[in-house]
């Protein structure tokens, strides 16, 4: 007998494109699994691929969502997990659905007492924020961060793990209405950065005369700035393009001050023996209640279009989940 699932389908661009639907079962290859998700994460980059805007450009008809976590049903061969495991994972489309195909190299293996709707913030928002800060740079207890749309999914995870690693935060936000959301994660300071002379505010976080290390999800004209910001020998962190806008970088502003702008991309493909200890850091992090993951919004499955919609208009704190029934 069929087996069948329901899933959100992107049949047109835009979050009015998407479809719920019911449809048969995926079933898992060699080196995957089969898992019943519980709860599906919302990315910025979810929005983007909707619009056909990411690098990554699905054909259509395609499952959105990218970020899951859930239980185990059925494992291919080589999967090296068994049905009831419990699990996270990054998949390139297809979370919003109640069964998703995950590669098991892809799959992050949560302890009993992690409830899924924080799990589901992990696999995209906390390896980035990890490999932003451990990997691309090295952040320690030298040095001062800046995060940029420290409110949201990526900013809140990368001030926690600026934290872990012992680094002073400074987090960024558009309203001030956000400030006690991004102390409560750990920042040591807030700027509003939609305000006149916040830029010498951000200076003056570092007796050193300028930050060390600007982590910046937002791109566009604020970019700038950001540069601005950095003190002598700074790392720009490229982690993306919120704002919808590719950030155009001054290279005058890097040399005067001996500065990098350093690019964030990761995939499994290419970095796998890297991102396995990064996922082995995050889950002793978590087991050491060192890091806290935030979930700022939890949505019925039915009302994903409404999830998208609030995480576009940034009417929304933290991670954005979507929270599926047994």
């Amino acid at each position: 007998m069929t087996q069948l699932c329901r899933a959100w389908v992107s049949d047109t661009p835009g979050i009015d494109g998407m479809t719920l639907v019911t449809r048969t079962m995926p079933e898992p290859g060699p080196g995957q699994l089969l898992v019943a998700v519980a709860a599906a994460a919302l990315n910025f980059s979810d929005l983007l691929m909707l619009i056909d805007s990411y690098q990554i450009k699905p054909a259509r008809p395609f499952i959105p969502g990218q970020e899951i976590a859930g239980t185990v049903v059925a494992c291919g061969s080589d999967g090296g997990f068994t049905a009831g495991d419990r699990v996270a994972g990054k998949v390139h489309w297809g979370g919003f659905s109640s069964h998703a195909v995950m590669r098991a190299d892809m799959a992050i293996r949560l302890h009993a007492a992690t409830p899924f709707d924080v799990a589901a913030a992990l696999p995209v928002a906390y390896t980035t924020a990890a490999v932003t800060l451990t990997e691309c740079t090295s952040a320690n207890t030298d040095d001062s961060v800046l995060v940029l749309a420290g409110a949201g999914g990526i900013g809140k995870a990368t001030i926690d793990v600026a934290r872990a690693l012992g680094a002073r935060v400074l987090a960024g936000v558009g309203d001030m209405a956000k400030a006690a959301t991004v102390r409560a994660q750990g920042a040591h300071g807030v700027i509003d950065y939609s305000t006149a002379g916040w830029l010498a505010q951000a200076r003056e976080f570092d007796p050193r005369g300028g930050l060390s290390v600007v982590v910046d999800p937002v791109g566009g004209p604020l970019a700038l700035d950001a540069l601005r910001c950095l003190g002598w020998m700074g790392r720009y962190m490229v982690v993306g393009f919120a704002s919808g806008e590719i950030a155009q970088i001054p290279s005058n502003r890097l040399l005067l001050k001996r500065a990098s702008a350093i690019g964030v991309y990761w995939d499994h493909d290419r970095d796998g023996a890297m991102l396995k200890g990064i996922t082995e850091r995050i889950s002793g992090w978590l087991a050491d209640d060192v890091i806290h993951p935030h979930v700022g919004g939890r949505y019925r499955f039915v009302d994903a279009p409404q999830a998208l919609s609030a995480l576009r208009s940034r009417r929304t704190t933290g991670k954005v989940v979507l929270m599926l029934d047994s």
